[in-house]
């Protein structure tokens, strides 16, 4: 564990959250000797601490301060002060997400070329491309110990997958397997591998599934250069005279305000929080926030394309049992208007257990209808759909009037589905029913999208400073020393779970600063 970092010194580098991007980027410049003082408004907990139980564990990670909605999506209905489901807690949301690990495609990183215009649509393409990102991705898939990848077999399916992969064989799908899961799939890794107990998105309480939590933040800590402070909230980024960023300010969790002084300071706080902080640091100098020069900060919120079929069986299936999300289809990822749409979409099996399914299945139903469905859980079927949303500048995160329990402005969070990703998604639902139909479902349930757990853009990268806030390093535009190391910096979406992405563009980031640091550039 790193002995602390005086909070005057003006050497570390301070990034602000633990999880995909910002846990990975502390190690990875831990490791190459450089000071890192990691801030993370949540506490720390670990597979023992881990509670199989729905509500419990959302009790226990789940991020709840108070944020507001706006916009036509269905969230801003039925989870109005909830529009996404992340975590708040050292790890960030690697704690809870499903392990997901795929690559982009090539088209997807220059969506404008290969897209077009779209009337109502931000699209632009990234300033990096597939055989840029190629190095870093094995990278990413060697630290995360992706199945499928790097010898590592895939995990065997579970009920849920056989229903799901008969289904795709029937109606004449070829590519669909268990997936590349950052789950070990070997017993002779550094941790144990997958006991398909289920509860993949309350913490893995074998270890079994990467997260930044019990990998990279202990690796860092073990190097002497990173120092993690819990519950620290970020209140604002300071700077100088010259507009350089000095240090962050930031609360404990007896609401004190404490200042520490950074050398560099690399945002990593999810696509609400980022801009959120980056709007709540405007000053005389910078009166509409940090890095906001273009006017972009907040803008383009991308959450996927998603939402979810159930099919009804008149057997079994038990979907709870084994690994959540072990399942993909990916023949409807390709890019084919001729289907009414551009971009495309992933399937994957899910399963909710049994307090979630009440909640998220139908928002608000009741009757017979809906309560017949609860009373053949056992006999349900569950998959999710993940496809690519259009970035729309009027998609943002902006500051509410409302405040948090610190007394700063909450992030309001307005979306509004672009005709696209309309298309998309009763295109999806389509092919999802007829899935479980051509196995035998006795019936099948589309559902609408939950709380967002894939948040996007806001932060986005672009090779013009007034396209978007970063470069393609994640480097702010308007301020060298102020990074953006987080899903916030995605251009687009694309179809794939971003994760992995994250991953890769934190360690690229971190093989950059510290170039950057010894150039006595930064």
């Amino acid at each position: 564990m790193a002995a602390p970092f005086d909070k005057t010194d003006d050497s570390v580098v301070v990034i602000i959250g633990t999880g995909a991007g910002g846990g990975t980027l502390a190690n990875e410049l831990a490791q190459k000797g450089i000071s890192v003082v990691a801030l993370e408004a949540g506490g720390r907990y670990l597979p023992q601490d881990f509670l199989n139980d729905e509500w419990d564990s959302f009790g226990q990670l789940a991020w709840t301060d108070m944020r507001t909605t706006s916009g036509d999506w269905r969230v801003a209905k039925d989870f109005s002060n909830l529009p996404s489901w992340i975590v708040k807690a050292v790890g960030g949301t690697t704690t809870h997400w499903a392990g997901a690990s795929l690559r982009f495609q090539d088209h997807e990183w220059k969506a404008l070329t290969n897209y077009g215009a779209l009337e109502g649509a931000n699209l632009l393409d990234w300033p990096i491309d597939g055989a840029e990102m190629a190095s870093w991705y094995d990278k990413a898939e060697k630290k995360m110990n992706v199945t499928g990848t790097n010898d590592n077999p895939r995990l065997p399916g579970n009920n849920n997958y056989k229903v799901f992969s008969a289904g795709a064989k029937n109606v004449g799908y070829q590519e669909f397997h268990t997936g590349n899961m950052a789950i070990n799939s070997r017993d002779d890794q550094d941790r144990m591998m997958c006991q398909q107990t289920g509860f993949c998105f309350q913490g893995c309480k074998w270890g079994a599934k990467w997260s930044t939590a019990y990998t990279e933040i202990p690796e860092g800590e073990a190097t002497g250069n990173l120092e993690v402070r819990e519950k620290a909230h970020v209140a604002r980024i300071v700077h100088d005279d010259s507009g350089k960023v000095t240090g962050v300010e930031y609360l404990d969790e007896n609401g004190d305000m404490h200042m520490q002084a950074a050398r560099i300071v690399c945002v990593a706080g999810n696509s609400m929080e980022s801009p959120r902080l980056l709007l709540n640091s405007a000053s005389t100098m910078f009166p509409d926030g940090l890095a906001n020069s273009s006017g972009q900060v907040g803008r383009n919120y991308m959450r996927h394309l998603t939402g979810s079929v159930y099919g009804i069986f008149d057997k079994p299936v038990r979907m709870y049992r084994g690994t959540t999300m072990a399942g993909i289809i990916q023949d409807e990822a390709k890019h084919d208007p001729s289907r009414g749409f551009v971009g495309g979409y992933e399937l994957e099996t899910l399963s909710l257990g049994l307090p979630f399914m009440a909640a998220f299945l139908d928002p608000g139903a009741w009757g017979r209808e809906f309560t017949t469905a609860l009373d053949h859980y056992e006999n349900m079927a569950g998959m999710w759909i993940v496809g690519e949303d259009m970035p729309q500048e009027t998609n943002r995160i902006t500051l509410s009037d409302a405040e948090d329990q610190w007394g700063l402005k909450v992030a309001n969070v307005h979306y509004s589905d672009h005709t696209n990703d309309v298309a998309m998604r009763n295109h999806a639902y389509d092919r999802g029913m007829a899935i479980y139909d051509s196995v035998g479902a006795t019936r099948t349930l589309p559902t609408p999208p939950y709380p967002s757990t894939h948040n996007l853009g806001t932060n986005r990268m672009s090779e013009n400073a007034a396209d978007g806030v970063v470069n393609k390093w994640g480097q702010t535009h308007d301020i060298a020393n102020l990074f953006v190391s987080d899903g916030s910096q995605f251009t687009t979406g694309a179809a794939e779970n971003p994760t992995l992405t994250i991953v890769a563009l934190a360690i690229r980031q971190a093989d950059h600063i510290a170039r950057e640091m010894s150039a006595g550039n930064l």
